[in-house]
């Protein structure tokens, strides 16, 4: 395993085993007093666990190397397991919203709000800050894009957590219906979320060029002495990693060692816009 593999797959466990404590402490504390407020954030939680799983999951496996059925590597897998859960949380959402209008209906909500309630909304605050740093600074250092979807949706829960509190507080100061617009708010926090993760997610899937990418390649490229033209420039992701393909006009009568130099130059040139590209350079004869 290499160093970075095996930095990316620290940070998604960590987080793993987080989302595990987590969950279980608000599940206790949200049945205990009948919040359902804390009740979405347990299943916000919950469902937390499970793409910490796949985030674990997809880093692991998606940095295996190309093999003869995957000639691009598995970098993919990364992509699916964001897409994955984006529907979890849309799930996940679509019964927050049905449970807390029908508690708006039928003006029915018996919550306790407790020194316990408190606790449980501060400590997830205070665990889902620290994950969000550390799979961020991970998702950085390492251009993994299932790291920087988890450090994401971690620093939406800081907020939602901060929503939950509002209205355990109105519930106390005797608005029935705090908790359950406090669940609303959280729904419309998640599905923001998903939302955009979904949209990056589907972009990958379908080999969405950066925005703005092929044209500053082309720029650069074309800018470099020996190269007449540049064209026919190609970008898509897989996983992490940026696969960028181009063909270039140069002169015919170089050596064979003196046009793979000026490949060489290109790719450089490419590698200060795109650090860590997997470059292939098409020479073709003017």
């Amino acid at each position: 395993m290499t160093d970075s593999a095996g930095e990316k797959q620290s940070a998604a466990l960590s987080s793993l085993v987080a989302a595990v404590g987590l969950t279980a402490f608000k599940i206790a504390v949200g049945v205990w007093t009948g919040s359902l407020g804390i009740m979405a954030e347990a299943a916000h939680s919950g469902l937390d666990l499970v793409a910490a799983g796949l985030t674990f999951l997809a880093v692991r496996f998606s940095g295996r190397p190309p093999d003869k059925t995957h000639l691009y590597g598995h970098g993919k897998i990364e992509n699916l397991s964001a897409l994955a859960e984006t529907l979890l949380l849309l799930l996940t959402c679509a019964w927050i919203v049905w449970e807390a209008v029908h508690r708006l209906r039928s003006h029915h909500a018996l919550v306790a709000v407790n020194i316990w309630s408190l606790v449980v909304m501060l400590t997830s605050i205070a665990i889902d800050f620290s994950r969000s740093r550390v799979l961020g600074r991970a998702a950085k250092k390492h251009h993994s894009q299932a790291l920087e979807a988890d450090a994401l949706h971690f620093q939406t829960d800081v907020w939602s957590s901060a929503v939950v509190i509002v209205g355990l507080a109105s519930v106390k100061l005797g608005w029935w219906w705090g908790d359950a617009v406090a669940a609303l708010g959280v729904s419309a926090v998640v599905v923001w979320v998903s939302v955009q993760l979904g949209r990056r997610t589907v972009d990958a899937l379908l080999d969405t060029a950066p925005e703005g990418m092929e044209q500053r390649i082309a720029v650069a490229v074309a800018a470099v002495d020996g190269v007449h033209d540049c064209h026919h420039v190609r970008v898509r992701y897989s996983g992490p990693v940026l696969f960028i393909d181009l063909h270039v006009l140069v002169d015919g009568g170089q050596t064979l060692a003196e046009a793979h130099r000026l490949t060489e130059t290109i790719e450089a040139v490419i590698q200060d816009i795109a650090p860590q590209a997997d470059v292939t350079v098409h020479p073709e004869p003017v």
